[in-house]
């Protein structure tokens, strides 16, 4: 007998595992990646317009316009005539308030002085109107730094003041609302 010393080598070499199977497509594969991309469109659609009618529905209330804002700080300011000091802050800081939100311009943080200098070089208020102001801040400073005491007439008069001034610079348009 003859024997062949390679023989059982090259046998085991022939054996292979068997192969996975293959998957076969049924061919409506690339109908259900469409479906999804148009169920996520859809969905995104939605998303969209409910956002957008939300966003409709926020109702946009406007700012209350600052002689209006002005005027309901000077009512309140009555509540102090009593106390002349506290009524008096109350008051021109209302109206340096007031003038800084209408005019743009720096009031609060000047004092007196810097600030009816600056104002004199502009053209925000009229002539009257500033020698108005001149003199109703002056009198506000004896009340806040040099503790002078006013009677409850002289204080009306302060308010008045502050009131006139918010009613004489307010805007055009709400001057004569009937004109629109």
């Amino acid at each position: 007998m003859i024997t062949n010393a390679t023989a059982p080598i090259a046998a085991a070499d022939d054996i292979r595992d068997i192969k996975p199977p293959i998957e076969i497509s049924d061919g409506l594969a690339w109908l259900w990646c469409v479906l999804a991309a148009l169920a996520t469109i859809v969905v995104l659609l939605l998303i969209w317009r409910w956002w957008q009618k939300r966003r409709a529905q926020i109702v946009f209330v406007p700012p209350v316009p600052a002689h209006v804002r002005a005027k309901q700080k000077l009512d309140e300011a009555l509540a102090l005539i009593a106390q002349p000091k506290p009524f008096v802050i109350a008051v021109s800081d209302t109206a340096r308030a007031y003038l800084e939100e209408r005019f743009n311009f720096r009031a609060p943080e000047r004092t007196t002085e810097e600030f009816l200098r600056e104002l004199s070089g502009t053209d925000l208020l009229a002539k009257p109107q500033k020698e108005s102001l001149g003199e109703f801040l002056q009198s506000c400073d004896l009340v806040k730094f040099a503790k002078y005491e006013p009677g409850e007439k002289e204080l009306r008069e302060l308010h008045g003041a502050a009131l006139n001034l918010v009613e004489e610079t307010k805007p055009a348009e709400v001057l004569n609302p009937e004109t629109k």
